[in-house]
């Protein structure tokens, strides 16, 4: 199985600079999307050291079984599901230092989805409510949960599609990676079949377009680099009140 893949990322038509960043090495079949938070400029610090620190980590450990990891391994997980979690928990142990360091980042932190393929499963690492989908038979499905204070909410209250429209704090993120010394990763190990195609996105796309018009969008496009394109053009059209970036991936026998 081989992967085609396309990224593309905007900074949006209300903010003033782009925190999101993304990062595909083919070489390792690692795709990550990563969107910053923090005052000033230090969104945009942490989502780029993120990817950075996720890709060196893969960089130093493609070649080498000798390199020591900065975390045990879990027993319970394969070696590429450790490699993946380790590589996030070192992003958010960098990015929590840095930012108890320095006062300009203080607070800074990232959410981040980062897809890696390796002998015939996709192995989805998630922090925060950048999301993962997945488009089979041309229906799309939601494979990461948001955790998010409103998907909090939902889970405990069951609340109606008003209420949730409506909802004041949509923007409280619960986990991320550098808001403490610690972090949860969740993983999801997948089988991909022929002509999947996976999406990756910061919360600028998902918040602004529906699951309706972004099935929809990978469905009629010719090609990845087309959806991509297409996918943050209706974001922008709907108001573009974040940064928007994505990833495709799409799986060829």
């Amino acid at each position: 199985m081989q992967i085609k893949a396309a990224g593309l990322t905007h900074v949006g038509m209300k903010r003033t600079h782009n925190e999101d960043s993304f990062f595909t090495m083919e070489e390792e079949n690692l795709f990550i999307v990563a969107d910053g938070m923090g005052g000033h400029s230090s969104g945009e610090v942490a989502s780029q050291m993120a990817v950075e620190t996720v890709a060196n980590f893969f960089k130093a450990t493609s070649n080498d079984d000798e390199v020591t990891w900065p975390f045990k391994m879990d027993k319970e997980r394969d070696y590429q599901e450790n490699r993946l979690v380790t590589g996030m928990k070192l992003a958010n142990l960098r990015i929590y230092e840095a930012a108890q360091r320095e006062a300009k980042y203080r607070g800074m932190g990232t959410t981040m989805v980062s897809s890696l393929f390796s002998d015939g499963v996709l192995i989805v690492g998630h922090v925060g409510d950048s999301r993962g989908y997945r488009v089979r038979g041309g229906q799309l499905e939601q494979l990461t949960e948001d955790h998010s204070l409103l998907n909090d909410y939902i889970k405990a209250k069951k609340l109606t599609p008003e209420e949730i429209e409506n909802f004041p704090h949509k923007n409280v993120i619960v986990r991320a990676l550098g808001m403490k010394e610690t972090v949860q990763v969740d993983i999801l190990k997948l089988k991909p079949m022929e002509n999947d195609i996976y999406l990756m996105c910061t919360d600028g796309l998902s918040g602004m377009v529906n699951d309706q018009e972004i099935v929809q969008v990978v469905n009629k496009s010719a090609g990845l680099d087309q959806a991509a394109a297409e996918l943050i053009a209706r974001a922008n059209q709907n108001g573009g009140m974040d940064n928007i970036t994505t990833i495709l991936l799409k799986f060829i026998a």
